[in-house]
């Protein structure tokens, strides 16, 4: 993936958590408990996934080089970095899913489905060992 690409989704990302805050800020419970337990669990979401995005963002930051390596440990650290948000883009292509529909989404982020190729596929006979 791309750095401007996973940026956009990022920023995209952010935008529909704070669209979702407001929502949820703006229901007016009363006395309907249910408007107030889905209230605080929509707040819950959105927190539950800022700290993911938090956490995406973060962790190359934490193995930026320093002055002064040693040249094979720059090397090491840049290498991780790289692959860290390869192994991380993974969590915002699922958070940014759910949002599949919204005016601003991409369809190149939807998510594809990629069949194992060593499970046969539902109704292929499966080979018998005699």
């Amino acid at each position: 993936m791309r750095d401007n690409e996973f940026a956009a989704m990022m920023q995209f990302l952010w935008a529909r958590l704070h669209e979702d805050e407001t929502a949820a800020h703006a229901l007016k419970p009363g006395k309907n408990q249910d408007v107030a337990k889905l209230q605080a669990r929509v707040l819950a979401d959105v927190e539950a996934k800022r700290q993911l995005m938090d956490w995406v963002e973060e962790f190359p930051r934490r193995v930026e080089d320093h002055e002064g390596r040693v040249l094979w440990k720059r090397a090491a650290r840049e290498l991780w970095a790289g692959l860290s948000r390869d192994f991380r883009s993974p969590v915002i292509h699922a958070l940014v899913a759910a949002y599949d529909g919204h005016r601003d989404f991409h369809p190149a982020w939807r998510l594809v489905e990629v069949e194992d190729e060593y499970e046969p596929r539902e109704g292929t006979p499966m080979a018998r060992t005699v």
